[in-house]
């Protein structure tokens, strides 16, 4: 199944959040995110019946195999972008936003060919 950009952002984001301690629930996507909890709790239900999240008993949201592949994936291009537009002389702000976006469309091919680039400089 792919997923859309949507539903890459929540597992971003629940990677983000685990990696800085502690359990990672819904009302703390919603806090990061800035959505509502009927938004989150429809995302979570259809990232768990996609197979790329759990949901424990106690609300604990883990990622599955699958989700922490793709979540690695979206977060590893979001930092190499970030600094690369940074580096290139974009301002933070501008640069964290612009990768957001390009984070999700850019090619395998192309995000290699970045790293690449940076790691020869």
């Amino acid at each position: 199944m792919q997923l859309q950009e949507s539903g890459e952002m929540y597992l971003e984001t629940i990677l983000r959040l685990s990696q800085k301690g502690g359990t990672v629930r819904s009302i703390d996507v919603c806090a990061d995110m800035g959505y509502s909890r009927p938004s989150v709790s429809r995302a979570v239900g259809l990232l768990k019946s996609a197979g790329y999240l759990l949901v424990e008993d106690d609300g604990a949201l883990v990622l599955t195999p699958s989700g922490r592949a793709i979540a690695e994936k979206i977060y590893e291009r979001h930092r190499i972008i970030s600094a690369y537009l940074i580096e290139l002389g974009v301002d933070p702000k501008t640069a964290t936003d612009d990768a957001c976006r390009i984070e999700h469309v850019i090619s395998d091919k192309s995000f290699a060919a970045i790293k690449r680039h940076i790691s020869n400089d």
